[in-house]
């Protein structure tokens, strides 16, 4: 009997790719059903919004453990296995029938999602050598761009139409192929061993990152100046400090700090951080802007917002196969973010009478920025990284990209919260609130534009390499190979 056996690298990018579909959109698609989901269950809005908060909390308690468990137990099961909990936790989701119920399943799906981002983008890079590394995040922007921008689309419909739970449901059918497809074609692949797990600096980190995650996120909704908020803004930060301490003198550290004396992944961390600050936060604001700004349907928002991810769908192509090679991360990511602040500022013009064509075109062209940004970052921030270390940075990488979105959709709530958006009944009252929210976006891209200005394209020379012309027989080698 014949077997048809897929690439690894092939294989890797497929279930990778739908991990980070699943986990990207949940970041948006949930926030569409939370209102109905209150009416449901007779819940305030401070009862519902603890569905998103215990899902942040949860994916930043599992986010630290992820580089262990997969040299401890093997990537390839850990990433499974992750990928088994968010797929069953978002079958829980849709059946819960309480509020409380729902939290439960929301955190369970949190630990599937912490653990599942960090250990695809190793498996990712550990199959791709580093002169593929551009083509390997070519592929990863594609779910990161695609899947919050449609995740509004596809919320509006099934609350709209359907039912709130198939927000949650519509994650099965992805999760289960991604799980089977990785069963049988995913291999297990060479990783360092995994020591003693570090306890002290698993607790500091994960309840460090966890409280920080929960005051960010509640503190626009309950008020900064809240005791609650303010407590655990103050203990995650002290934890967090005293991680690093820890870790900085632990023989095997839990999170290997040392990764950040790398010039190139500190730079590249940097400008990740704020860009996740800037476009999470971005995508947040327009989805309300457009809705009770410009008055659109929820529909009509996330068609105007989709374009984006048009737009860095085929810019990332360009940009991998011809401008990277020759150009280098810098110059093209202080262009990318120049361009997201640009528009940003354009769009702080927008009013009601603005054209829904003009404002998705100029989120089309928006989206060349996002994926000259995101793509780069994520290529040339491991070139310097050795092989031992690409778990722990991978790990690090998401947690600030984590971090960096939680801070993003905080800092544009509570800019509006200061504004009072919704203080008066006349819509066009709340457009400048918005305004305020897009020039606030537009300068902390600046402020990531001038983070990249610290990269050093010699260092990601590795990463720079023109993608060769291969042959047919090439191509058949590489995609399939069939064993008798």
């Amino acid at each position: 009997m014949s077997s048809r056996v897929i690439s690894q690298k092939a294989a890797v990018s497929v279930v990778y790719a739908g991990a980070m579909f699943i986990a990207v959109m949940d970041l948006t698609i949930v926030n569409v059903a939370l209102a109905t989901i209150g009416r449901d269950f007779h819940a305030s809005a401070a009862g519902v919004a603890e569905t998103v908060i215990g899902y942040q909390v949860a994916v930043a308690l599992s986010i630290p453990a992820a580089a262990w468990l997969g040299d401890r137990l093997g990537p390839r099961q850990v990433l499974l296995g992750s990928i088994a909990i968010f797929t069953a936790a978002s079958a829980l989701c849709g059946l819960a029938g309480s509020l409380n119920e729902l939290v439960a399943f929301r955190v369970l799906q949190g630990i599937g999602g912490g653990l599942m981002t960090p250990v695809g983008l190793t498996m990712l890079f550990r199959a791709f050598p580093q002169s593929e590394r551009i083509r390997a995040s070519s592929i990863l922007i594609i779910p990161t761009a695609l899947a919050p921008a449609i995740g509004p689309i596809i919320g509006g419909l099934f609350v709209t139409d359907v039912s709130w739970r198939w927000v949650f449901y519509v994650n099965v059918p992805i999760g289960v192929f991604a799980f089977v497809f990785g069963v049988l074609f995913l291999a297990d692949q060479d990783h360092p061993v995994a020591g003693r797990f570090d306890i002290a600096g698993f607790v500091t980190s994960s309840l460090g990152l966890g409280l920080l995650m929960y005051g960010v996120s509640e503190g626009p909704n309950t008020g900064w100046t809240h005791g609650p908020i303010v407590a655990s803004i103050v203990a995650g930060a002290l934890l967090l400090t005293a991680m690093v301490v820890i870790e900085l003198r632990a023989k095997a550290p839990l999170l290997d700090l040392r990764v950040y004396a790398d010039r190139l992944f500190r730079s590249a961390s940097i400008v990740l951080t704020l860009t996740s600050v800037a476009f999470y936060g971005l995508l947040y604001l327009l989805s309300l802007f457009f809705q009770n700004g410009l008055h659109f349907s929820a529909l009509e928002a996330g068609s105007t917002i989709c374009p984006e991810a048009v737009g860095v769908i085929i810019s990332s192509q360009v940009i991998s196969r011809r401008i990277y090679p020759a150009v280098g991360p810098r110059r093209i990511m202080v262009a990318g973010l120049l361009l997201i602040a640009g528009v940003a500022v354009v769009l702080s013009f927008a009013g009601t009478g603005s054209s829904v064509w003009l404002l998705r075109l100029i989120l089309f062209v928006m989206g060349f920025g996002v994926a000259a940004v995101f793509m780069p970052s994520q290529a040339a921030g491991f070139a310097t990284v050795g092989a031992e270390r690409t778990g722990v940075a991978s790990t690090i990488f998401n947690a600030q990209r984590q971090v960096g979105g939680a801070i993003g959709v905080a800092l544009l709530t509570a800019v509006l919260s200061a504004l009072h958006p919704e203080g008066t009944a006349a819509g066009q009252a709340n457009i400048p609130a918005f305004h305020t929210g897009l020039l606030v976006c537009a300068g902390v891209a600046v402020a990531a534009a001038l983070a990249a200005l610290t990269v050093r394209d010699a260092d990601a020379a590795a990463t720079m390499v023109r993608p060769r012309r291969q042959s047919p027989a090439d191509v058949a080698t590489e995609a399939v190979s069939t064993d008798s």
